[in-house]
């Protein structure tokens, strides 16, 4: 009698096979995580069949297959292995073959982590934990004994990456680039305050592109942003349409040093973020309202009249208010010169408050950093993380299209498809 051989299902139903096994485990006794749980037996399994496969396919032939007789080269038994893994330590039988040039990849001879792990490191530095806290962690979630020294060497492999990518060339033309610096400690005999001074540019395609981290010494300066702005241009930045910046003295001088066209444009959010630090915040709503007028005016000469009924009101209160916004009112009043679509690009502030805030969030994590390369490697692994490309990048604006053609009419001759790369 022919035994008759049910199909196999094209495709495991992976929810109903997790849900017996957890009813398995449980009808066992047997714990989901840590050291004989569920998972950890799951990922031996899955590692030593991943394993043994190798293992057959670097001999040629399956384990107990008489075409393997007399080949030569054969299996050898196995070694046992403990390897760290995403659920913890995880004790492996690694086979072996009798001449030794067996080399597996999913466990690598001499690999005591998978690379899984290697990940979590990094995205944990990239969330501001130290050495220690990242030791600490793996102790109290895996069980896991991993030294200092061998985090440190993890993060260290991304330095490397993190050259290439802060030299990596650049588009020819930006329609708009922001311009900033934040604050970070560190430890030079004491801890002191070092700006880290970063850049991000609006690429042609409508992207967020990071173009590179510099440690600066000393309070942010006009003559250091003179080098790396000049650095920026020298990576094959030919010219810059709008360059978004805060007050800081002569930082104008400097961008149209090396970008004679470019239109110096004090950054509204940090304008209307200053303007709230002046006040008492039980007149936030009332000051924002009549705040709103003077940035959404239509010309200049109605942002100037808003401006005046709002210095008429509050300036007695808050006279620096008024002087903050007359500073910066040369640098504040191109803003009133373009299409919405233009202003829209400038005021978008999701994509940098968010950067900003992932790069503070991770700098008061940290408290200090022992030097500045620390300090770099951080903040560059932050870039990282919000990208899985790992270039920094990421869409500005869905409705990017209407943008491009106002950038395109407003600066004419400067936006050609030829530049988007």
């Amino acid at each position: 009698m022919t035994e008759t051989i049910e199909p196999m299902p094209a495709q495991i139903d992976q929810q109903r096979l997790a849900q017996e096994l957890v009813e398995k485990a449980r009808a066992e006794g047997v714990d989901l995580v840590g050291p004989g749980g569920l998972l950890n037996g799951l990922t031996k399994t899955v590692l030593e069949t991943a394993l043994d496969a190798e293992m057959s396919e670097h001999l040629g032939y399956d384990k107990h297959d008489p075409a393997g007789r007399n080949r030569g080269n054969s299996r050898n038994g196995t070694r046992a292995k403990t390897v760290l893994t995403e659920v913890g330590p995880v004790e492996i039988d690694v086979p072996r073959d009798r001449d030794g040039s067996f080399e597996p990849v999913i466990v690598r001879k001499r690999a005591r982590r998978l690379d899984g792990i290697d990940q979590l490191v990094l995205s944990l530095t990239a969330r501001g934990l130290t050495t220690g806290e990242i030791a600490a962690h793996f102790d109290e979630v895996y069980g896991a004994k991993v030294s200092k020294d061998t985090i440190s060497r993890i993060t260290d492999k991304v330095v490397e990456e993190m050259t290439e990518w802060s030299q990596r060339p650049l588009d020819r033309v930006y329609p708009v680039l922001f311009v900033d610096a934040i604050m970070v400690k560190v430890r030079d005999g004491q801890v002191v305050n070092r700006p880290i001074y970063v850049v991000i540019g609006v690429t042609v395609n409508g992207e967020r592109d990071i173009l590179g981290l510099w440690a600066g010494d000393g309070s942010e300066g006009a003559k250091f942003w003179l080098q790396v702005l000049t650095e920026i241009k020298n990576r094959g930045v030919e010219d810059v349409c709008i360059v978004v910046c805060d007050g800081l003295k002569g930082l104008p001088e400097s961008i149209n040093t090396v970008w004679q066209l470019a239109t110096v444009q004090a950054c509204v959010i940090h304008l209307i973020r200053n303007t709230f630090r002046y006040a008492s915040r039980k007149d936030w709503d009332a000051l924002s309202k009549d705040l709103r007028p003077v940035y959404t005016a239509p010309t200049e000469p109605a942002a100037a009249a808003r401006f005046d009924e709002l210095a008429d009101k509050w300036g007695g209160r808050y006279p620096a208010i008024v002087k903050l916004w007359r500073s910066a009112w040369a640098e504040f009043i191109p803003f009133l010169d373009y299409d919405v679509e233009i202003r829209r690009v400038i005021c978008s502030t999701n994509a940098i408050e968010s950067l900003n805030a992932r790069y503070r969030r991770a700098v008061r994590a940290r408290g200090h950093f022992p030097n500045e390369q620390a300090a770099l490697k951080c903040l560059y692994l932050v870039t990282r993380s919000l990208d899985p490309t790992g270039r920094g990048k990421a869409r500005w604006a869905m409705r990017w299209k209407p943008a491009l053609n106002a950038f395109a009419i407003t600066f004419e001759g400067r936006i050609l498809p030829s530049s988007t790369n």
